[in-house]
Order: C-alpha cells, then sequence, then structure tokens
C-alpha cells in the first residue's frame, strides 16, 4: 500500500479532477447490470459492476476508502467498452469518470524499472511517431515471410510464451510490403461526380497492420462520391494512452491531430475503427480546460464520422450494386462505435443491401468481446471468458464470416476462431474489405 501522504494527495487529486455531479448522478438504480461483462462473467460481483466502481471512486473522493490493490484491481479489470452508458437513464458519462481515476492512480502509482521501461518505450516512443510503428510492422513481416514463424510454430519455441500470446500470435494478419505503405497520396479525387470533400484519419495499428483496409476505405469512399484528403501530419489518436492513466499524452496527440486536420478544409472526417473514433469524437471533452484548444477541438469532434455513416449518407448501398455468393454473415459491434457513437444501423443497412448475403444476428451482438484495446495482454483470463462466451453466440447463428468495424475486434475474432479450431469454415473481416469484395463481385455478376 502507498503511504498515508500519498494516499492524501491522490484523494485530493480525486476531489480536484473527478467529477463530483457526474459521481452523484448514479442513482444506484442497476440497469447497467446486465449489460456490463465483467459483472456477468465475475459472478455478479458487485465491486465489477459500473454502479460498484463508481461507488468506489465516490468513497476514494470522500476520503472513506483508500487505494488498495482491490479498488484498482476493480478498476483494471474494467473493459472500458462504455456498454453500461446507453441504458443508463441518468446518462452518467462512466466512460469519462473511469479515465479520470486510471490517469490519477497511474500518475502516482510506484511502478518497477521494467514496467516503465515498457510503458515508456509503447506510449512515449513508438504509438506517437508513423514512420517507427512501419518500421515494426515491417519486422513483423520480416517475421512472417522468411519463414521464422513457420519454424517457430513446427518447433514449438513458441510455448515459452503465455498461452494468449501464442493465440494472438495466431491471430496476426499478414503485413503489407513496406513499398505499399509508403505510396498513400496525400488527395485522391472522386470516382464519378463528387458529392463530399472529406479527410480520413488513418490511424497507427490501422495504416500498418490493416493498411489494406485503410485502401479499401478510401476506395469506398471515392466511390460513394468523396474526394478524399490524408493529412500526413496526422498521428495516433490518443485513445490507448487515454485508457491506460497516460491523459497528457493523449492530449498532445489530440492537439497534434487537430492541427493537422484544421488545414483540410472538409465537410467530415471519416474514420474506420470505432475505438479510434469515440476518442476522436471526445476531444472536445479532452480539451475542455484548454482555452487555445476548446473551440477548436469542438470543431474537429463535430466532423467525425465513421466510414458507414457517410456510405450510407450518400446513398453508397443504393447506388452501388453490391453481391456475393451465398452466406450468412453476423455482425459484431465495436464497443465505441456502438456506445461512443451511437452508430449501429448504418453497418448493418450495408451488410443487407449485399445480394446473395444473408445477416444473422447473433445473441448480445452489442456485448464486448474481450478485446478492448489491450485489455486482452493484460487481462488474458476474463477476455478469453467473454471471448468465449461471444464465440458460443456466434456458432449459433451458423455463420460463415463474423464482420467486424474495429481493429481489434477483428483480431479478437481471430483469435476466437483459432481458439475454437474453426479455421476452416469460420472467418473475420472488417466491413470496409467486405464491401470492396461485394463491389467487384458484384461487377462480375452484372456483366
Amino acid at each position: 500500500m502507498t503511504s498515508f501522504s500519498k494516499q492524501q494527495e491522490m484523494q485530493l487529486k480525486f476531489q480536484q479532477q473527478m467529477d463530483e455531479e457526474e459521481l452523484l448522478n448514479c442513482m444506484r438504480c442497476g440497469f447497467c447490470l446486465p449489460s456490463c461483462p465483467t459483472y456477468l462473467e465475475s459472478g455478479q460481483q458487485e465491486t465489477h459492476s459500473p454502479r460498484g466502481r463508481i461507488a468506489l471512486m465516490k468513497a476514494v473522493r470522500d476520503g472513506v476508502i483508500e487505494i488498495d490493490k482491490d479498488v484498482e484491481h476493480s478498476l483494471n479489470l474494467c473493459l472500458g467498452c462504455r456498454a453500461c452508458e446507453p441504458v443508463c437513464p441518468s446518462g452518467v458519462k462512466y466512460g469519462r469518470l473511469l479515465e479520470e481515476a486510471r490517469d490519477i492512480i497511474q500518475q502516482h502509482k510506484k511502478q518497477s524499472f521494467p514496467v516503465k521501461l515498457i510503458r515508456r518505450a509503447v506510449f512515449k516512443g513508438l504509438f506517437p511517431y508513423q514512420r517507427r510503428m512501419r518500421s515494426v510492422a515491417g519486422w513483423l513481416r520480416f517475421y512472417q515471410i522468411s519463414g521464422l514463424q513457420t519454424a517457430a510454430h513446427k518447433t514449438g519455441i513458441l510455448k515459452v510464451l503465455p498461452p494468449h500470446l501464442q493465440l494472438m500470435e495466431r491471430a496476426l494478419p499478414k503485413v503489407p510490403r513496406q513499398q505499399k505503405t509508403n505510396s498513400r497520396l496525400t488527395e485522391y479525387k472522386a470516382i464519378g461526380a463528387t458529392r463530399k470533400r472529406v479527410a480520413f484519419f488513418s490511424g497507427c495499428l490501422m495504416d500498418t497492420m490493416f493498411f489494406n483496409t485503410n485502401e479499401a476505405t478510401i476506395y469506398l469512399l471515392r466511390l460513394a462520391g468523396c474526394d478524399v484528403v490524408t493529412p500526413s501530419r496526422q498521428t495516433c489518436c490518443g485513445a490507448l494512452h487515454g485508457h491506460s492513466g497516460e491523459k497528457n499524452l493523449a492530449k498532445q496527440l489530440a492537439k497534434r491531430n487537430i492541427v493537422a486536420f484544421e488545414e483540410t478544409d472538409v465537410d467530415a472526417i471519416v474514420m474506420n475503427a470505432g475505438g479510434c473514433g469515440a476518442f476522436l469524437k471526445d476531444y472536445d471533452h479532452l480539451l475542455k480546460d484548454d482555452p487555445s484548444f476548446h473551440q477548436r477541438s469542438e470543431a474537429f469532434s463535430q466532423k467525425i464520422k465513421d466510414l458507414s455513416e457517410i456510405l450510407v449518407e450518400l446513398d453508397f448501398h443504393q447506388r452501388v450494386h453490391l453481391a456475393l455468393p451465398e452466406q450468412i454473415i453476423t455482425y459484431q459491434d465495436s464497443c465505441h462505435l456502438r456506445n461512443g457513437m451511437g452508430v449501429h444501423h448504418a453497418p448493418r443497412l450495408l451488410m443487407k443491401a449485399i445480394a446473395g448475403v444473408s445477416l444473422r444476428e447473433m445473441k448480445d451482438a452489442d456485448r464486448c468481446c474481450g478485446s478492448a484495446g489491450i485489455y486482452n495482454l493484460l487481462q488474458p483470463n476474463m477476455s478469453m471468458h467473454i471471448l468465449d462466451h461471444k464465440m458460443t453466440e456466434v456458432s449459433n447463428t451458423l455463420a460463415t464470416t463474423i464482420v467486424t468495424s474495429n481493429p481489434g475486434c477483428q483480431l479478437q475474432m481471430v483469435a476466437g476462431i483459432e481458439r475454437s479450431g474453426d479455421t476452416s469454415k469460420l472467418s473475420a473481416v472488417h466491413l470496409a474489405d467486405l464491401l470492396v469484395e461485394a463491389v467487384q463481385y458484384g461487377k462480375k455478376a452484372s456483366g
């Protein structure tokens, strides 16, 4: 346990930074309980529910309890999926409370040197720099194509890793060639008449490991009638930083992105990763206390749109012939896309417009898959419990394809497929890649 003076300092920070009105808004009605994966998977432990965690935050703020390992564990075990927010009759912004509490604890936590080194390398040295992200992706590609990955699997050397890391290694997508990732233009013209001018937020993980999905996204936007700008000065959205107690770094990244996109003069800023989108849309809250960026962040946040929203808005699904061989698909909602941005109808409208495809909803499609950024690496046991539940619901749909709208969800679904042994009859794909495939197949089918 930390010293008493340290506890006093954290309590003071809770009083200064935690929104008391938001904490008091929780009526303890329990409407959030059935929507909370960790509450359900933990055997309905109150401390692992949203209202239980809010009670802990308030108790710390009021000096009733100290922050010990149990309090910290409860907050860390939360997925941050925000499924509690849409069902809360008081409209409590739980996600903001969680991020603030984690930030305070992180800034006052005594960490071992290895943990400090890793956090510094990842949050400060890697994610904010796209060139470094591409270098890491290049080494991963070398591992995949040089025969090292095959050798590692045959020799069983990977068994020295924890089971969840072995699983995630098998779930990694094939990384594209470096030359391909360097070919991105800063502006693309619409295919046909221009109906909108948009900017594309390419992200960090999306623009390296999922570069082909980003290319598919740009193509779909152009096909829908958008001139597309891709600012070269954009950077990581800061979501991983904000969710992991690195709020100051998240603010720095937010400011860099706002400056980069202010120069574009566009109708909307489009993204294809739900986790990024919800955080980008919340820049106005993140920078609310910064006089020089408050209004600018509001203007930025108002322009954030998911790819599916723009495509539906431009009647893409009605103007473009979409078709695929007959198959059953199911959709896994991105938590932050649905709960943070309120987007859930648009992806379904697009999938239902594909001839030959039957969209079969899984039970609890809106429940978190257990990915939650890097949650599946930090809390593997709970993550796998949640994933196993999800894969049971997928199996009940008889679908052969799981469609997602977020890279973390896609990786988690692939891990679930690997874990269940259904790799020969089940796949996971991003919505953008599915739609491009549907466009191409539709062209062939129509002759």
